[in-house]
């Protein structure tokens, strides 16, 4: 018997064979949590992940001024996704609640996780999502001069699942609007501006003007899904980032996604350039959260978020830069999301 000791260069072939085969092996299984144990714990740990983030930051700051830029981007009567959209402003300031896209990035990571474990009622295709909004928008009149924000009002609007019946747009101070699944309908271009005639949904839905049957058959892949997003809104003014963060926020703003298709969304959202986060920022009813944002064209579009389940609470516009119409931080438009259900009919809340 060959009694010689062992080189140490065979030792270490032999730990680097070992090593090789334990790769190959398939991983031990796991035992699962039960779906009514696993949403909490997850829920948790979501929490105290954002908890242990520095937070010796201060609140959100207004910048300075850059150059002075403003466009006010008013909701279209008939299409309900412009209308729960609001437009925010650029609060990246040096000491302040702006962070940078790789905090941005984790935030809409667990923002997205949390999407999509989230349990709701299923919406059938002869039902209308129904969706119950308080919102404000800013406005300046023709001879410019500081803009002016009203007090926030009601805004419910019914729209066909499947988009084959009339949906409703109802807002306090206004006339019901009925919203054709394919018929004439007005469209405002700005604050103050005079109605024009227009069509809903005359080539079928479609990411600008999208029914829940729609949203429901979107990619849950983010990439295929912010590529299906980019091609659908290309020639629709501004810049290509902007167009797909500003098409994400209306949908999350209006429409009633499933979980894998919300969390797709805030993925995809993710991987757009430019994208912040904001460390405080407030609805239109004043609940407090944390937020995603991007700033484009003189303004910031913030969607913000509860801090502990990272539900969507709404949107907030401000003004990135000062000017005619107020100085950097002057939120020029606000909404708050309170009710999401799938009803019967139209008029009807639950």
């Amino acid at each position: 018997m060959n009694t010689s000791p062992r080189h140490p260069t065979d030792q270490a072939a032999e730990e680097n064979e070992r090593l090789v085969l334990t790769g190959l092996l398939p991983p031990p299984p796991v035992p699962g949590l039960a779906p009514d144990r696993a949403l909490p714990l997850k829920q948790a740990l979501l929490a105290e992940a954002d908890a242990t983030e520095p937070s010796d930051r201060p609140a959100t700051r207004a910048p300075r001024s850059r150059r002075p830029a403003v466009r006010f981007v008013a909701p279209a009567v008939a299409c309900a996704l412009a209308v729960g959209g609001v437009v925010m402003v650029n609060l990246t300031d040096a000491d302040g609640g702006t962070t940078r896209a790789p905090e941005a990035a984790r935030l809409l990571d667990r923002i997205a996780l949390a999407a999509a474990g989230e349990r709701r009622q299923t919406v059938r295709a002869d039902q209308f999502v129904y969706i119950e909004s308080r919102v404000a928008y800013a406005a300046q009149s023709a001879g410019g001069g500081p803009v002016t924000m009203p007090p926030a009002h009601t805004r419910q609007v019914w729209l066909s699942a499947d988009g084959s019946r009339p949906g409703l747009l109802r807002e306090a101070g206004s006339p019901d609007t009925g919203l054709a699944a394919d018929g004439p309908v007005d469209t405002l271009d700005g604050p103050g501006a005079p109605p024009r005639p227009g069509r809903l949904n005359a080539s079928g839905p479609s990411v600008s003007s999208p029914t829940h049957a729609y949203v429901a058959s979107l990619p849950t892949d983010p990439d295929a899904l912010l590529k299906l997003i980019r091609d659908e809104t290309r020639g629709q003014g501004q810049d290509p980032d902007q167009r797909a963060f500003t098409a994400i926020g209306d949908l999350l703003a209006e429409t009633w996604a499933p979980p894998r298709v919300g969390a797709a969304l805030y993925r995809a959202a993710a991987k757009i350039p430019g994208v912040t986060a904001v460390r405080a920022a407030e609805d239109a009813t004043g609940r407090e959260g944390v937020a995603v944002a991007r700033t484009a064209h003189g303004q910031q579009t913030q969607w913000i978020f509860d801090r502990t389940t990272y539900a969507f609470l709404g949107e907030r516009t401000v003004l990135a830069e000062a000017g005619d119409a107020g100085p950097a931080g002057t939120v020029v438009g606000t909404s708050a999301i309170l009710t999401r259900a799938a009803v019967d009919r139209t008029g009807r809340t639950a």
